[in-house]
């Protein structure tokens, strides 16, 4: 993604060796994003994504790189971290921890349709039921606490309306969270950053998920509203798209069926998560970090999304 390390040919090079991928081809920085130093390594074994980790620590990783591995062996199409001859498949790079995966086939659909998101859905819910036995535990760590305490620092650069919009929508969550139908809700792994750029396809099949560093033991149906939020709405405006959002959820709960108390919470958790990625992007905005590729995203859209979704509430039919 934005590249906020530099990393030499010499010292990737030198972790393929580590890591038995054989001599590196090629490395190539990746434009987008905005967490991690990522590059295409392309080397005699094929082709990987290496990541150093900028703000997650050495003490964090080893949930999203177990959580993928064991997603990986039972079936569910994630990129699989590559091990040293120890095992280990968290690594130190010029002075940041990194990792190495096997890249994903295919290419991101950007303008999908119901088909795509029928099969975003049914993976979602695979993905979901594969976690139930993982058996570390880290809680998501952009949810309702970080909104909590980022809300207060990006309120300065909002209009007396955008404030009072994310004031109330805060509220209005932490009285949801604070209730006995969200306390029914089930819990496990979720991705939680599952949007079109993070999804592969190759001949109308899905080839995989990635990205899985916002990862975190969450609701289920707060990482289907993530989803929702971006696979089923018209971009430019923010507005719902039944059609899409609808084959989504029926493919979805042909593998695992919504709880009453998840039927009733859709249209709060599709609000929290347009609120959580308003909130992330304006800070991003805001307070962003330098990086030599670095282009953060319009606050304004999540913004929207928010709006569409208090005035246009959306249910599983």
């Amino acid at each position: 993604m934005a590249v906020f390390t530099e990393v030499s040919e010499e010292e990737a090079r030198a972790l393929m060796r580590l890591l038995n991928l054989g001599e590196l081809k090629e490395l190539r920085g990746i434009q987008g994003g905005i967490e991690n130093t990522n590059y295409f390594a392309t080397t005699e074994a094929g082709e990987y994504v290496l990541t150093l980790f900028e703000r997650l620590s050495s003490e964090q990783l080893p949930f999203y790189l177990h959580l993928m591995h064991h997603l990986a062996a039972r079936g569910i199409p994630v990129p699989d971290p590559q091990v040293d001859k120890a095992g280990d498949n968290l690594h130190m790079l010029c002075g940041k921890p990194a990792a190495v995966v096997n890249r994903l086939r295919g290419a991101s659909e950007l303008a999908p349709n119901t088909e795509h998101c029928a099969l975003v859905g049914e993976t979602l819910a695979r993905m979901h039921l594969a976690g139930r036995d993982y058996n570390r535990h880290q809680p998501n760590l952009r949810g309702l606490p970080w909104w909590n305490e980022t809300v207060p620092v990006v309120l300065p650069y909002l209009t007396e309306a955008q404030a009072a919009l994310i004031s109330s929508e805060l509220a209005y969550q932490n009285h949801v969270a604070a209730s006995s139908a969200y306390a029914a809700l089930p819990k496990g792994p979720i991705h939680a950053d599952l949007f079109r750029d993070n999804v592969m396809f190759e001949d109308h099949k899905l080839t995989g998920f990635f990205d899985f560093y916002f990862a975190g033991v969450d609701t289920w149906l707060f990482d289907v509203a993530v989803c929702l939020n971006d696979w089923a709405i018209d971009l430019p405006t923010g507005v719902h798209d039944e059609e899409r959002a609808q084959a989504f959820l029926h493919a979805y709960t042909a593998v695992r069926p919504f709880s009453s108390a998840e039927r009733q919470l859709l249209p709060a958790m599709l609000r929290a998560g347009a609120l959580r990625f308003w909130i992330s992007r304006l800070w991003d905005f805001h307070l962003p970090r330098e990086a030599s590729l670095l282009k953060p995203h319009d606050p304004a859209h999540f913004e929207r999304v928010l709006r569409e979704r208090i005035a246009h509430p959306a249910m599983l039919r």
